[in-house]
């Protein structure tokens, strides 16, 4: 289930959503420059719990940054492609919302509050760990955790891949984020130790996300609000 945007109104631009979504394509863009360098800095900016907990340490080579920094510089790198391209879509359709609900500055901090609870959250299932984690999804379920406890009832339009077919249909929020975060628990029973999806990062950033967005939000956003007027995509073409 892909979802394609979301008919919630914002009453701010989200230059901070723009700019996550801008630094990160500049960073892989820095990344393919490397050529073969690439899974140098994989390793130098990624999180490697073995690192991260004094089981291991890192060629002095391949020390950039010192290892406490890495749960934050590792949340801008990615593994390829459909890798970003993945996390951007979520982040483009329901960053914004989240951002208007707490403001640019707060959206910054609860962001990376976000993605650094998950590198741990990450870390903590394998603290012997020598592969290294990249990529935003974890500060990014964090998002999706606060959408699905400030908007549970707006509409998201989801795409549904059956074959070659493709099926699009309007969900609640609230299906489509529980679908997520259910998908991510039952993925992480079965996932092994080894390189793949790090599951319990979603997990992580999900959980800090709710935790943190009655701290965050404006005083005035209330939770679990019903769905807000703003016309559907099918009448105004509302595109974001």
């Amino acid at each position: 289930m892909i979802p394609l945007h979301d008919d919630n109104p914002t009453q701010i631009t989200p230059l901070i959503t723009i700019a996550f979504i801008g630094l990160c394509v500049l960073v892989f863009f820095w990344q393919l420059s490397l050529g073969t360098g690439q899974e140098a800095a994989l390793l130098a900016l990624g999180v490697i719990p073995a690192v991260i907990f004094d089981h291991a340490r890192l060629p002095l080579e391949l020390v950039w940054v010192h290892p406490a920094l890495t749960p934050l510089t590792s949340m801008f790198l990615h593994a390829g492609f459909m890798h970003l391209a993945g996390n951007m879509l979520y982040l483009w359709i329901f960053g914004n919302n989240v951002e208007d609900a707490m403001g640019h500055g707060r959206f910054i901090v609860f962001y990376l509050i976000c993605g650094v609870a998950a590198a741990f959250a990450q870390a903590l299932s394998n603290p012997e760990s020598p592969i290294p984690m990249v990529g935003a999804s974890g500060a990014i379920s964090g998002v999706l955790g606060a959408y699905l406890l400030l908007y549970p009832h707006a509409r998201v339009l989801v795409a549904i891949p059956l074959g070659f077919y493709i099926h699009t249909m309007s969900l609640k929020a609230g299906v489509v984020l529980g679908i997520y975060f259910v998908y991510q628990i039952l993925s992480s029973m079965v996932a092994g130790d080894g390189p793949g999806v790090a599951w319990f990062a979603h997990i992580g950033g999900f959980v800090a996300g709710i935790v943190l967005i009655p701290l965050f939000k404006h005083r005035n956003v209330r939770l679990l609000a019903p769905a807000r007027s703003g016309g559907s995509w099918h009448k105004r073409g509302r595109r974001r």
